[in-house]
């Protein structure tokens, strides 16, 4: 894999360990998801070893090793999307796409990641879907909404 596009970005910050979360996020960016080349080549030109990088990319959950579907699915399970049965909705996503939290289907149309908190509490239950064309939160959410929404994706 080529990391061209990351190599201006390490320039910039890659003198300081403590940018590494900024050089992780812009690569993932780039890419989609970090690969074990991605992590060697931020390594080498870093000069941080790459069990160190693998550490901090397996403790904060924005970080992906894998490959993701063209539409991320952001499921909320704050406190008011919980209340508000965020259970029952995460249950019809995956029925519904046949995929559990942390998944992708078969066709590698959707991922499904389960988050903290949306920030968009008085939409309870909510949901954001992640697209290359920009990102859109829906709302107050039912089970049937939840499969005409992922329908109408298909």
């Amino acid at each position: 894999m080529d990391f061209e596009e990351l190599a201006p970005t390490i320039q910039k910050y890659g003198a300081s360990p403590g940018n590494l979360i900024t050089i992780l996020q812009k690569a993932q960016d780039i890419y989609g998801y970090l690969s074990m080349d991605c992590v060697n080549y931020i390594s080498k030109m870093t000069k941080i070893k790459s069990s160190k990088i693998y550490g901090v990319i397996t403790f904060y959950a924005q970080f992906r090793l894998k490959p993701i579907g063209r539409n991320l699915i952001m499921l909320c399970q704050g406190t008011a999307c919980h209340v508000n049965n965020a259970k029952m909705i995460e249950e019809a996503v995956c029925e519904f796409l046949e995929i559990k939290n942390g998944e992708t289907t078969k066709d590698g149309m959707f991922t499904l990641n389960n988050v903290a908190c949306l920030g968009c509490c008085s939409l309870s239950p909510a949901m954001m879907i992640k697209r290359e064309d920009g990102a859109v939160t829906y709302g107050n959410l039912t089970k049937e909404s939840v499969r005409d929404i992922l329908a109408g994706f298909r």
